[in-house]
């Protein structure tokens, strides 16, 4: 399995060379004061996570993945440390409000160090990522009594979050959705119904887990209009985010997949769970586009990680594989022949990734520059149309990039031989997990 190592020099070229982030972070609110030499020291301390904790589980979980036990879902050996080392670093909080005990630090700071996790295992950056996404979406739509309920132990890290959207019946077409949710007199629901593919749904990482679910009131018409959106919690809570006695739902199953095995995909099943309306009746959909942005952010990163990361396996192979000689002459003359490297078709292959994991990587963090100037630039204006620009973008984004990502790690399994088809090296994981990204978050033919 390749050994990644964080693209520092490029991450930073990118950042400040390209796109200025210095300037960029002086011109919003809150962050006029973020000092540089902080965030080249987060940076460091990201990129050791990723390459020293993170990248050398990556083929453990494909290999272990997770497993279901008396209703109870396991994640692979060493997954569950690395993610209280990375509570303890502080790194849930980074770009969350300092009001429930976020670092305020901007969005477009939390998408690199998204980058460095997601390249050195994604399937165990997908939990943190999900977390992210349900936060997002409480920040916006949440009452105050919600926020105050659950987001100081979700930005602690201490609870992590999903989405539950797809049903059997129901993929991309949500209008179809069948599960229900009964006003409980209360002010709470019960949530009935069965959810499928959900990412991180259930796993041993956290105390708690917090589900942010489409359902159906008894009064909604078909299709999307009817939609809601509801939290709804692992474990209950008293008003004071104390945790309570189990609510009811549970993991039905783990999915059984071509990739991204370290990360729990579970059926889940909501059998009358309590849960709390977010946003208004019927307007679930506009809410869950908070978190589905967020996600389609994040897997247009994807596409980056899994470029990067096969690149990365690729040029070591190659500079060290000897077969033939160059075109031009011998390149290494002592040597038995010469490293592919100098071969035009090896090379051919290796710049195609290059330039998909550095162009991606300029077009991801741009996209994250304007999710910052869509929550803190000064001007009303400006915020509007940084919300219109994403809005255009993110689905071309996402659609690009995670066939980009998929060409680049059948790339690098090329360069590999017959060696690349091989699992010991750890190319065709690359391959196997990043063909999830064309399909999940919105297939990219819609």
């Amino acid at each position: 399995m390749p050994e990644y190592q964080a693209p520092l020099r490029d991450i930073r070229f990118a950042m400040n060379e390209l796109l200025d982030f210095e300037s960029h972070y002086a011109s919003l609110s809150g962050c006029e004061e973020v000092d540089f030499d902080i965030v080249n020291a987060i940076l460091e301390e990201g990129s050791k996570f990723a390459s020293q904790v993170l990248s050398p589980l990556n083929q453990v979980g494909d290999q272990q993945g997770c497993s279901l036990e008396n209703g109870e879902v396991s994640t692979a050996a060493g997954f569950k440390e690395a993610y209280q080392q990375y509570v303890e670093g502080g790194w849930p909080s980074l770009a969350h409000g300092p009001e429930f005990g976020g670092q305020g630090l901007p969005e477009s700071l939390a998408a690199v160090i998204a980058e460095m996790n997601g390249t050195a295992n994604w399937a165990w950056g997908m939990y943190p990522a999900l977390s992210h996404g349900a936060m997002a979406t409480l920040e916006a739509h949440g009452t105050p009594e919600q926020q105050a309920m659950f987001l100081p132990s979700l930005i602690a890290g201490a609870w992590t979050g999903t989405m539950c959207l797809t049903e059997p019946h129901a993929g991309s077409d949500l209008g179809l959705l069948r599960t229900r949710a009964e006003p409980s007199g209360d002010g709470s629901y019960r949530i009935t119904g069965t959810k499928i593919f959900i990412s991180a749904g259930d796993h041993d990482m956290s105390d708690n887990i917090v589900h942010i679910v489409l359902a159906r009131l008894p009064d909604a018409p078909a299709g999307v209009k009817g939609i809601s959106l509801f939290l709804v919690p692992k474990f209950n809570i008293d008003g004071a985010g104390n945790l309570l006695k189990r609510n009811t739902l549970s993991c039905g199953a783990l999915e059984h997949k071509m990739g991204i095995h370290g990360n729990a995909t579970c059926v889940m099943n909501f059998d009358g769970a309590r849960g709390y309306l977010i946003g208004e009746p019927g307007r679930g959909l506009n809410c869950m586009f908070t978190f589905m942005n967020n996600a389609r952010l994040f897997v247009t990163q994807q596409g980056v990680c899994h470029a990067e990361l096969a690149y990365q396996g690729a040029v070591s192979y190659a500079r060290d594989r000897l077969q033939m000689r160059a075109a031009g002459g011998a390149r290494a003359p002592e040597k038995t022949a010469d490293p592919i490297i100098v071969h035009p078709d090896v090379r051919r292959m290796l710049l195609t990734q290059k330039a998909f994991a550095e162009g991606g990587r300029a077009l991801t963090y741009l996209l994250a520059q304007q999710v910052d100037r869509a929550h803190r630039a000064a001007d009303t204006a400006d915020r509007v149309d940084a919300e219109k620009l994403l809005a255009l973008l993110i689905p071309i984004a996402k659609g690009f990039m995670t066939e980009a990502g998929v060409e680049a790690a059948s790339l690098g399994i090329q360069v590999y031989g017959g060696h690349g088809y091989i699992s010991e090296w750890g190319m065709e994981q690359i391959l196997r997990d990043a063909r999830i990204a064309p399909i999940y978050e919105g297939t990219n033919g819609i």
